[in-house]
């Protein structure tokens, strides 16, 4: 049930601010919302804004004039409020809690027809930057979303500033210094005869041995022991070099900071944040990385169990992550995302004439095909993992 609610409040809040960011930007350019919907269909919730109130509508199964089940509003209730003019917004709360978007009058993928004449308060009527402002709404929310979430961490927890001394704080469970035996309290003397005086000299030593053998020298209750491991080994997210680790982590004091150096680690770590995608793209197109290690919504509820069950500060860091991810993919000049909108809306700028009707429907099914191969791809490697736990 954990991770349930979990995945719920993770993803909700992420598609949540994404869907707001494209509001929003409607609004602020006069483009008239037609409804704004966190989840998928069907509806289970609607408030619409109507002139002199508003209707709030509750769906559920009810019998049709053939006495079978069908789905649709159950009750009804007009909230009235003189004088407002109402926009006709349909503002609903759907079923399937993993999703959301935002519908407004003349989007591209519900006008095929090329003519060149548009309402005033349809979106294909804007200018084109206007347009791109609008699609890339999503994208900028989530890059904000993802940098608050780090600076309320940062203020919260103050800069994480480690011991420096050679002594074992943590050995984290499964790796090489686990299965070795290491214990909290270890002080490491020495690798392959080079004097560890620092943690910063064991950090280098390991680092630069992935997947080796090497010898080491600790003091435990003051003797000291010998002992050799495997080293295993990480990718640093910054440079894509392939470092050695033994799975060890230093004692960690916090100190507080001000608010210019939250918002400089914050931006840091955005940036990361965005490189981890980038580098997850590189390790699979380079063989480093399989596309069976690619994950879906299954894969990221399980996640948000476990940082959900660890504390605060890991869950409220998987839904920056998540936040960054799903704004670096959502840009990416694919049909049928935000970045394919913006790629067709400025090549339209740049030919200046709308791309023909078979033009724009050939690109809108190449767009959809490379989604459902990327969804059926998440979803086999998702359920695959269920299986294999």
């Amino acid at each position: 049930m954990t991770t349930l609610f979990a995945a719920i409040i993770l993803l909700g809040v992420v598609i949540f601010i994404h869907e707001l960011g494209h509001y929003l930007a409607a609004r602020s350019i006069g483009v008239k919302v037609e409804r704004f919907s966190v989840g998928y269909p069907p509806r289970l919730i609607t408030l619409t804004s109507i002139k002199d109130g508003w209707e709030f509508r509750l769906f559920f199964y009810k019998k049709n004039s053939e006495g079978k089940l069908e789905w649709g509003p159950v009750k009804t209730i007009n909230i009235n409020s003189p004088g407002r003019k109402g926009t006709n917004t349909e503002y609903c709360f759907a079923v399937v809690p993993f999703g959301g978007y935002v519908k407004v009058a003349g989007i591209i993928d519900e006008s095929m027809d090329a003519k060149l004449e548009y309402k005033p308060y349809e979106l294909m009527s804007k200018p084109k930057w206007q347009q791109i402002w609008f699609m890339s709404a999503g994208v900028i929310m989530n890059t904000i979303l993802a940098f608050f979430i780090f600076m309320g961490l940062y203020n919260y927890t103050g800069r994480p500033v480690s011991s420096n001394e050679p002594i074992i704080n943590e050995v984290i469970a499964d790796t090489p210094a686990f299965n070795a035996g290491f214990k909290s309290g270890d002080k490491i003397t020495s690798i392959e005869g080079s004097l560890i005086s620092t943690w910063n000299d064991l950090t280098n030593e390991v680092s630069q041995r992935p997947n080796q053998e090497i010898a080491l020298v600790y003091l435990r209750e003051g003797k000291l022991n010998d002992i050799k491991l495997i080293t295993s080994f990480q990718i640093n997210p910054e440079t894509g070099d392939t470092l050695g680790m033994m799975g060890v982590r230093p004692s960690i004091k916090y100190q507080a900071i001000s608010i210019l150096e939250s918002i400089q680690m914050s931006s840091i770590a955005t940036a990361r944040g965005f490189g981890l995608v980038i580098l997850s793209i590189k390790m699979i197109s380079s063989g480093q990385a399989s596309v069976k290690d690619l994950g879906g919504p299954i894969m990221i509820a399980q996640l948000a169990g476990e940082t959900a069950k660890a504390g605060m500060i890991p869950f409220f860091s998987l839904m920056a992550l998540i936040s960054c991810n799903l704004a670096f993919l959502n840009i990416l000049p694919i049909p049928g995302l935000d970045g394919g909108h913006i790629f067709i809306t400025i090549i339209e700028g740049i030919i200046r004439r709308p791309l023909s009707i078979k033009m724009r429907m050939a690109i809108q099914q190449v767009g959809m095909v490379l989604l459902l191969m990327l969804m059926v791809t998440v979803i086999i490697n998702d359920v695959g993992r269920l299986f294999n736990n």
